[in-house]
């Protein structure tokens, strides 16, 4: 490692740890790199900054999000965890079982995980307690399955992910849901063990044909929201780009003329929120591709793949030391910075070891999206212990048991590709 590699760590670092935001860190990293260890004008970072924006694929990141604060808004929320509620709500721990399907189902909408956690905790906290679940089983439960909001599609970090790395947006996608189908099941299966023989806890009576057909009736618009989604996308009707426009039109016409949850004001209030929301995360993207730069001038990804490969030689290994090295890393930053920092880094390295870099994109996303659930920096304790009214140390404890069945399925996955890529090579995504 050479002089200036340590002194650009120690910037980056050093902001980090004084709560610098995290856009501004990378940018005065990349600005100090290239004023004293580049030997190229400062203009070619103005113009990185500027460029890194004027990409069409930005696009769809922007309208999904539109498409969930939507959603958060009106009812489609609430019409999702009755369908949920439908289905499993009469099993043992069924609740429970409706509220990790809402995330899920939610999650093939927004795209996010901050966005689920708002939208169903407030909603799913109180109804889980007052039915008798344990505190600390609801709160891990609503901490830990809106991890499903970015691992089942549309993911906004696949999306960054597919930006960096060339790789086929759809066939990521696509990747997302075996794995969020065997979470979600895990999940059901652990909460019926946990729950089977208390008698304490309230069951709703199974629901006879005529309530299934009016729930089904009503939910009906939230669901063909998702059935768009991905129907036009591996239809071929519309790409992932436009899908996000098709999604937050639908989501707007629904919320206003049928369900009528919102009226024009709202439309101008989320519009607004929208925007802000966007807007912070494209300021994370210049500073992030700005970064990109200077490690790329700087040879680094290329200097750190030669260092691993000549001390690793077994794949196994390999995706052992990512996944653990990720963990951490999403313990203290945030998913979109991390994809964007690391993804250049990482992915020079998967050609020696033979790792496919949409399973790599799978094993990346998951990795990082548990760091919403791991302190210090986790932002998913910190969203239902408001919720709730409970410290950052008892939400910790709760989110334990889920976070073991979310790394168990995360090795599953990193060690049998076969079953990430199934869906991918069935639909011709190589």
């Amino acid at each position: 490692m050479q002089i200036s590699d340590l002194i650009i760590l120690c910037i980056l670092l050093g902001c980090m740890v004084t709560y610098v935001p995290v856009f501004l860190c990378l940018f005065i990293t990349a600005t100090v790199g290239f004023v004293f260890f580049l030997d190229m004008p400062l203009a070619l970072l103005a113009q990185t900054l500027f460029r890194s924006l004027d990409k069409f694929s930005l696009v769809v990141v922007l309208f999904f999000i539109l498409c969930g604060n939507i959603m958060s808004k009106g009812k489609t929320v609430e019409k999702l965890i009755n369908l949920a509620n439908a289905l499993v709500s009469w099993l043992p721990g069924g609740l429970g079982m409706a509220g990790v399907i809402g995330c899920g189902l939610f999650g093939a909408i927004s795209g996010s995980t901050v966005a689920t956690v708002v939208a169903l905790g407030g909603f799913m906290i109180p109804a889980l307690i007052k039915n008798g679940y344990d505190e600390d089983y609801t709160l891990g439960l609503m901490s830990t399955s809106p991890n499903l909001g970015i691992i089942i599609p549309p993911s906004i970090s696949m999306i960054f992910y597919s930006m960096i790395s060339n790789v086929s947006l759809e066939g990521l996608f696509i990747t997302g849901f075996i794995p969020g189908v065997i979470i979600i099941l895990c999940v059901c299966i652990y909460t019926w063990l946990k729950y089977r023989n208390r008698a304490d806890i309230n069951r709703l009576p199974a629901p006879n044909f005529k309530q299934l057909y009016l729930i089904f009736k009503e939910g009906f618009w939230a669901v063909m929201l998702i059935v768009i989604i991905f129907g036009g996308i591996f239809s071929g009707m519309f790409t992932a780009n436009e899908a996000a426009v098709v999604a937050s039109v639908y989501a707007f016409f629904v919320e206003l003329f049928i369900y009528r949850a919102l009226d024009f004001k709202d439309v101008k209030e989320v519009t607004i929120s929208s925007a802000v929301t966007s807007a912070t995360l494209l300021l994370i993207v210049a500073s992030a591709t700005c970064f990109g730069r200077y490690l790329t001038f700087e040879n680094i990804p290329n200097r750190v793949a030669e260092v691993v490969v000549a001390s690793i030689h077994s794949p196994m290994v390999f995706l052992l030391v990512m996944n653990i090295l990720l963990l951490i890393i999403g313990m203290f930053m945030d998913i979109i910075s991390a994809t964007l920092i690391l993804g250049p880094v990482f992915l020079p390295l998967l050609g020696p070891f033979n790792v496919d870099p949409m399973h790599f994109g799978l094993i990346m996303t998951v990795n990082l999206a548990i760091g919403y659930c791991t302190p210090p920096m986790g932002v998913s304790l910190f969203i239902t212990g408001a919720l709730a009214k409970r410290d950052i140390i008892f939400v910790s404890r709760s989110v334990i048991p889920f976070l073991v069945i979310q790394i168990g399925v995360l090795f599953f996955l990193t060690y049998f590709p076969q079953v990430v890529l199934f869906l991918p090579r069935l639909f011709g995504y190589e």
